[in-house]
């Protein structure tokens, strides 16, 4: 990773619109470096639209993302991985090798970071076994794998372990714990609230396009900031 960090980073006021609907409405709040923040919140909350825009692939109406220091290659000392992952017609291994040679990795490295994410991510004996063909549980690991091979600096992740059963849901959470245990900043949009109180040290809770609270995971849980977040513990809130 690079000597100059990108974290914190600072959202001052954001806003989405489409058309005349505002879909997030004065967004702030900051994401420091280090550990799992949750994105909580209803369906329909904006936790996707809002990891989009902090990852830059929608450009906020109004509004700035103020990053500590902002390089020429900052979409390289990031990634994303959705909820359904988008893999490659190719094999486990070469997705993941894809990915290290469009960020410039030779060979060698190349091919040895590809075996070092296989084996730290419980894939190598699938390394061969085209990527379209695995299981949930498995295609969920190869995204996060071929994410974490290029040493992202934030990860952002859209309800990474939904439709999964208990067993694979659990692999995918300790692989998520694992990489925020190397460095990267996690950040996963999640209604899981056990997930978020296995995994994350942090909450940033959403409702109706607005950030109504951020703060400790336990404090949270245990004693919600405001109604509207104690509804939504309770299974009180849709909408």
């Amino acid at each position: 990773m690079s000597t100059t960090p990108l974290l914190p980073l600072r959202c001052e006021g954001l806003c989405f619109r489409a058309g005349d609907l505002a879909l997030l409405e004065d967004v702030n709040f900051t994401l420091e470096a280090g550990g799992i923040t949750a994105v909580l919140g209803p369906n329909g909350a904006g936790k996707t639209l809002l990891l989009k825009l902090c990852h830059g692939l929608l450009i906020p109406s109004t509004g700035r993302l103020h990053w500590q220091h902002t390089p020429t290659n900052l979409r390289a000392r990031q990634a994303m991985v959705f909820q359904k992952p988008v893999l490659l017609r190719r094999s486990v291994a070469a997705n993941i090798e894809f990915a290290l040679r469009v960020r410039g990795l030779a060979g060698e490295e190349r091919n040895q970071r590809t075996r070092d994410m296989l084996e730290r991510t419980g894939l190598a004996t699938l390394a061969e076994r085209p990527a379209r063909v695995l299981s949930g549980g498995e295609q969920q690991r190869l995204a996060l794998a071929r994410a974490w091979a290029g040493n992202p600096e934030i990860l952002f992740l859209d309800e990474p372990a939904a439709n999964l059963d208990p067993a694979a849901a659990r692999t995918v959470e300790e692989l998520i714990t694992t990489i925020a245990a190397s460095g990267s900043k996690v950040v996963i949009a999640t209604h899981d609230l056990a997930q978020v109180r296995r995994i994350a040290q942090d909450v940033l809770f959403l409702h109706r396009g607005r950030v109504l609270a951020h703060g400790p995971v336990r404090n949270f849980f245990e004693c919600p900031p405001n109604e509207t977040a104690a509804a939504f513990l309770r299974g009180e809130l849709y909408w």
